[in-house]
């Protein structure tokens, strides 16, 4: 039975670890920083073997040097198309990642738009999606584009709704705040919010969350109904012709009114 758990970092990071009960192997996905990483595996006799990228930003990839000073045979997976030399296994759409000490294989997707190469990492119902869907929201369009960025979340939205989804942010609370702007009447947004700023009063993680519920509730996901569109044009001011087109008014909205 896998394992996972998340390693805080810096302000509002996410490292996730990947074990199994009574094994001392293990994985990390996407360590930004080595120090918090070095301590938990310390702490509890752990020896990494892989570490998995999603993509290129410092808050991701910054601690492994760190750890392959420690763990020099630990295999670093990560995107072929990003500039990131750490990377000694590239992946790309269609591949393959296995890890046997772990029992563990993962699909590879590519999924970008946040940035121009960032994957995900799917496999028994688990989802690792770095900062391209958030708890509530999608990561900022940077050196990707708005239409890649739609497309992937529309590829991510066709996974079983049951899919675990281990994005790489504490962002949940805020990206509510704006999904609200969006659809203020959604039932479903004002449930999840509740029970989400509870587990927060209670110092837990928020993400994983359920595709189920970014379905339900997460405006970037939301992109074909009816009230999202409504909310989207009314903000850009015209008839919105696609989906692309609803998410980068979204985006756009909430990167110039919200954040």
């Amino acid at each position: 039975m896998i394992d996972i758990s998340p390693i805080p970092a810096f302000d509002d990071n996410y490292i996730w670890l990947l074990r199994r009960a009574g094994h001392a192997a293990c994985a990390v996905v996407d360590p930004g920083d080595e120090d918090p990483v070095l301590e938990r595996l310390h702490d509890e006799g752990l020896r990494l073997d892989a570490i998995l990228v999603t993509h290129k930003h410092g808050d991701h990839v910054g601690g492994i040097a760190g750890l392959k000073a420690v763990w020099p045979e630990a295999k670093v997976y990560g995107p072929v198309n990003e500039p990131i030399r750490a990377i000694e296994v590239r992946l790309r759409e269609g591949d393959r990642v296995d890890l046997p000490s772990l029992d563990l294989s993962f699909e590879v997707f590519d999924v970008p738009g946040h940035t121009e190469g960032h994957i995900a990492y799917y496999g028994r119902d688990v989802l690792f999606c770095g900062d391209t869907l958030f708890a509530g929201g999608c990561g900022r369009v940077f050196s990707g584009t708005f239409e890649q960025l739609s497309d992937s979340l529309i590829r991510i939205a066709e996974l079983p709704p049951d899919t675990r989804v281990y994005c790489a942010h504490e962002y949940t609370l805020a990206n509510l705040g704006f999904a609200i702007w969006v659809e203020p009447d959604s039932p479903a947004l004002a449930a999840r919010r509740q029970r989400d700023e509870a587990v927060r009063e209670h110092g837990r993680p928020t993400v994983p969350s359920l595709l189920g519920d970014e379905l339900a509730t997460n405006p970037f996901m939301r992109t074909d109904q009816a009230d999202v569109v409504a909310a989207a044009s009314r903000w850009a001011g015209q008839a919105l012709a696609d989906r692309a087109a609803v998410f980068r008014a979204l985006r756009t909205w909430k990167d110039k009114d919200y954040d």
